[in-house]
């Protein structure tokens, strides 16, 4: 884990001002002043305390000794999470920037996605794993959920599955100012002034990452978890999951889902425009536990029912 400012990406930064200064000119170039004048500043300001990064760097020792092994009579678990009790209204913000991008559809709002709940009461975006699993396949997680796009001023996918030591791929399919700006398991604050234009960073500790935009699209957020081993998945529209070729044996199964209910604000600065702008803040994340036993040649279910409770 990179545990001083330089992991806000300060080198990267100015090449990517430098090169947006050479491709608009220095007048289109004096509305992104931020991110090189009170933004650079910020940068090099901003550090993680020692503290903090010492306890990430435990957990990731611990969480690091998952072994791969030759799993010759594994099963499935599949199973579904359900919404129960009256579902929560739906959190949105105005869309007070970039409407022409963020907002084609001109529904003035934009939904936060942080509780998505389908017509048979199923849960979208629920992480399921095994809990302290040390032996069983290769890390063949979803090639798809370690590609970030930012697409209509939204992160896609919401939530990401990245295995240690694996490389995430961002890019932005819009033509305005975006930033990622993780904290948590990762610390990087990464432009995106150009189309299509990919980064990649190493996520090299286990562990939640929350994604946030500091270009003044204070709705855009995402999950990430950087994981040591391949038994996680996330639910579907329905609520369903699966994970595959697990080695018999008794588990803890987990279902994570970020938090979904809106706590306040807080204050944020937009680098393009240098002005502070309120983002909202949610409660922590819901977690509900089971035990599973796995056999061989004998799948198993495991079902949840989660509420607001």
């Amino acid at each position: 884990m990179q545990c001083f400012p330089a992991s806000w990406d300060l080198v990267y930064a100015e090449k990517q001002v430098l090169d947006l200064n050479s491709a608009c000119g220095s007048t289109a170039f004096a509305r992104t002043a931020g991110l090189r004048g009170s933004y650079m500043r910020g940068i090099i300001t901003r550090s993680w305390p020692l503290a903090f990064c010492l306890v990430w760097a435990a957990a990731a020792v611990a969480q690091s000794d998952y072994k791969v092994i030759s799993v010759t009579d594994g099963e499935t678990i599949s199973g579904t999470v359900k919404w129960s009790g009256p579902v929560p209204r739906q959190l949105a913000v105005p869309v007070n920037k970039d409407p022409q991008i963020c907002d084609p559809d001109s529904k003035k709002t934009a939904d936060l996605e942080r509780l998505i709940v389908g017509p048979e009461a199923g849960v979208a975006n629920t992480i399921v794993y095994l809990k302290a699993i040390s032996a069983g396949k290769a890390l063949d997680l979803p090639e798809q959920r370690r590609h970030l796009d930012q697409k209509h001023c939204h992160y896609i996918p919401h939530i990401l599955l990245v295995p240690e030591n694996a490389v995430l791929s961002m890019q932005s399919s819009d033509a305005t100012l975006h930033t990622i700006h993780m904290d948590g398991a990762a610390s990087f604050n990464l432009p995106f002034p150009f189309v299509n234009r990919v980064t990649e960073r190493t996520m090299s500790t286990p562990g939640l990452v929350h994604l946030r935009c500091n270009g003044g699209h204070v709705w855009m957020n995402a999950e990430m978890m950087v994981v040591p081993h391949p038994y996680y998945a996330v639910t579907d529209e329905s609520g369903r999951f699966e994970l595959l070729n697990v080695p018999p044996g008794t588990y803890q199964i987990v279902a994570w889902h970020e938090g979904w209910i809106l706590t306040g604000k807080q204050q944020a600065y937009d680098v393009l425009t240098e002005r502070t702008v309120e983002r909202p803040i949610f409660t922590e994340p819901k977690i509900w536990e089971k035990p599973v036993t796995v056999n061989a040649n004998q799948p198993s279910v495991v079902n949840f029912v989660i509420s607001s409770k």
